[in-house]
């Protein structure tokens, strides 16, 4: 089926929009050494950005939510993520250029991210993304991605039918969460992409640099 010309296009943030890695993984390895270990290679825990706290500490200790000791160590992770968010992050080469003609497009924006509030609005503030038509972090809604309910709120935000939306995302949950939404869903492969393909996700679209977007959306227009 062929995509639908949107009114507007939504975005996940980590992986998507900004590369978060590097002060993710930095945040991560202060938890370590705090406890006297090592630092985890950061190409090891690149790949688990997109799924926050869960990932990371998967990725650094072998641990997952409800096992012991996880919660002292995302309590850790985030004080120390919250204290430098975005010392190295940065946005994805081409990701200003796409933003700035989406707007000569006349077509709206905003962020999706399952990130809680507290880091998502200074980051966006920081990193250049502040001019959102809309922000929906993983606490703004009662639910979080891969439930529709944070982009369906986008869409009401920007007075959108959500068929009337395309979501960008980087990880599995996203492509869900949109499918869920009744939006078309665009893979975005240069991101982390967490343990599974894109390639495997059933989106829409699949595209391998931002800029490929604006050729999705020339395709449609006459």
């Amino acid at each position: 089926m062929p995509l639908p010309m949107p009114r507007a296009i939504l975005f996940d943030l980590d992986g998507t929009l900004a590369d978060t890695a590097p002060d993710l993984a930095a945040a991560m390895n202060r938890v370590r050494n705090d406890r006297g270990l090592d630092d985890t290679p950061y190409e090891q825990l690149r790949p688990h950005t997109s799924a926050g706290a869960r990932g990371m500490i998967g990725a650094a200790f072998g641990l997952k939510p409800g096992d012991p000791g996880f919660d002292e160590l995302r309590d850790g992770f985030l004080d120390h993520y919250a204290a430098a968010l975005a010392v190295n992050s940065t946005l994805f080469e081409g990701i200003p250029a796409l933003l700035k003609d989406l707007r000569e497009r006349n077509l709206g924006w905003g962020v999706v991210t399952n990130k809680a509030a507290r880091f998502t609005d200074p980051l966006v503030r920081q990193i250049g993304l502040g001019d959102a038509d809309c922000v929906i972090s993983g606490d703004t809604t009662a639910h979080s991605k891969p439930h529709p309910e944070p982009l369906l709120e986008a869409a009401r935000r920007l007075n959108v039918a959500p068929h009337e939306c395309w979501y960008v995302g980087d990880d599995l949950r996203d492509i869900q969460a949109g499918q869920a939404a009744g939006m078309a869903t665009i893979a975005a492969a240069w991101g982390y992409c967490g343990e599974t393909e894109p390639d495997s996700w059933a989106a829409d679209a699949l595209i391998d640099t931002p800029l490929q977007l604006l050729a999705l959306l020339s395709a449609l227009q006459p």
